[in-house]
């Protein structure tokens, strides 16, 4: 029912010279005092999509500091992520709601996860459990004196659907701390569960975010049937309709009008377990794409010449406007990532987005597939825009949005939690829900002190 995977320590230089000094020595500070602990992070997929992509970063990385962490994969029937992907979907605002068979396969596979932990005896003084898949499993594992359990919620929460979020809440009554992406986030109803808001992050090392060289980017794309003579502007996403591959799409081809010989690459390689829908959205956007053999579609990830980070790293590099036009959005590890490389991006105006680009400074947010085009042929057209938003990309990726700053809010909330009521108040910020709910000021846990916008 569940998969254990290994996480050896990495070279942390690395990533300490990319941190402020103090940051970087709170880090290393925290992290020796924490030592005696234990930590295992859980989650629903070992690859694919932005969870899994941070924890086969953070787990090393943790490791690094001497703190014993391991990863634990929860493995589940397909009914059990049709029911999950339905979940996210309605937490994120879709219409509908979930039968009793629904709700039964949800519990059964975590009960069997659970049942598995303790026949394994798999323990831990501090677990993060990751997103709705595994939300369940505090209320089915026995307590352990001093444990603290974590339920991180990497979803856009803006607009939940009432009786899907009503139904869940309850669940997180048994988690000593709660974190959140965005203040925006963070539902009514919580009760008296302290909370922390701490944004994802990209890990600048990896394969995916190293620096890549412009002629070899080109080399790469012409390998995936890209004319490397033409422009190209790239969405970097899985095939979900959140994620708006037709409105993009529709963009490019109003874009198109105005620049001769425009490329689109949709790079959706599939690699999550937990995401059923994502060939059907696949289909959906190749009939969109009616053929037009200047739109690239990418989906299916066997025998390709390359790794699939390379082919992301290459395809950003190549792109001249990188775009990720969702209509609800967590946070967006993709923006995170094209904004790393100086790529100017066109982000949707929603979720986490919001608080990576701010719009005109670093990037765009548009609101519609014209308002994108208008912004694709801004940029085309205007060298010096696309100089100064990608500086200014690069800059605000490097002081709020790297793996360490993520794994020191981390690290800060466990802190706050083991110090109690009268702490030493290591984390910037814990939020005690009273009577506003989440309408009350959330301080943010991020090393930045920087506040979600709403």
């Amino acid at each position: 029912m569940y998969l254990k995977l290994e996480h050896p320590p990495v070279p942390i230089d690395g990533h300490l010279s990319l941190l402020d000094p103090k940051l970087a020595d709170e880090l290393t500070s925290l992290a020796a005092d924490l030592r005696h602990l234990r930590f295992i992070h859980v989650n629903s997929t070992a690859v694919g999509g932005g969870v899994a992509e941070i924890l086969q970063s953070m787990v090393p990385l943790m490791n690094s500091l001497g703190l014993t962490t391991e990863r634990i994969v929860i493995e589940g029937n397909p009914e059990f992520f049709q029911v999950t992907k339905r979940i996210h979907n309605l937490l994120q605002g879709a219409e509908g709601s979930l039968s009793a068979q629904e709700f039964e396969s949800y519990f059964q596979t975590n009960r069997g996860v659970a049942d598995e932990f303790a026949r394994m005896g798999l323990t831990a003084d501090v677990w993060f459990f990751h997103d709705p898949q595994v939300l369940p499993l505090a209320s089915m594992l026995p307590a352990r004196n001093g444990e603290i359990r974590n339920w991180i919620c990497h979803i856009d929460l803006t607009s939940p659907n009432q009786s899907t979020i009503n139904s869940l809440l309850p669940m997180t009554e048994d988690y000593d701390s709660l974190i959140f992406s965005l203040q925006t986030y963070v539902p009514q109803g919580l009760g008296e569960i302290p909370v922390y808001i701490a944004p994802p992050a990209i890990d600048p090392l990896t394969e995916k975010n190293t620096p890549l060289g412009e002629a070899e980017a080109l080399k790469t794309v012409a390998a995936m049937g890209i004319d490397p003579d033409r422009p190209m502007i790239t969405q970097v996403s899985r095939f979900d309709l959140w994620k708006d591959p037709c409105g993009v799409i529709d963009a490019y081809r109003m874009a198109r009008q105005h620049i001769p010989g425009l490329q689109l690459a949709l790079l959706g390689l599939s690699q999550a377990t937990d995401d059923p829908e994502s060939l059907d959205v696949f289909h959906q956007v190749e009939d969109h794409a009616a053929g037009d053999p200047d739109i690239h579609l990418y989906f299916y990830a066997d025998g390709l010449p390359y790794s699939i980070d390379h082919l992301v790293n290459a395809f950003q590099v190549a792109s001249k406007v990188v775009m990720q036009k969702s209509t609800r959005e967590g946070f967006g590890l993709t923006v995170t990532e094209a904004m790393w490389k100086g790529k100017p991006v066109i982000g949707g105006n929603v979720g986490g987005i919001r608080i990576q680009i701010e719009n005109g400074v670093n990037g765009f947010l548009v609101d519609s597939p014209q308002e994108c085009a208008d912004r694709i042929v801004q940029l085309m057209r205007d060298p010096a825009l696309c100089a100064r938003l990608s500086e200014a990309a690069r800059d605000s990726v490097r002081e709020r949005f790297l793996l360490p700053r993520l794994t020191l809010d981390y690290l800060r909330v466990v802190k706050q939690r083991l110090d109690g009521p009268g702490g030493n108040g290591v984390a910037h910020g814990v939020f005690v829900n009273g009577a506003d709910g989440a309408d009350s000021p959330i301080p943010d846990v991020s090393s930045n002190g920087v506040k979600a916008k709403p």
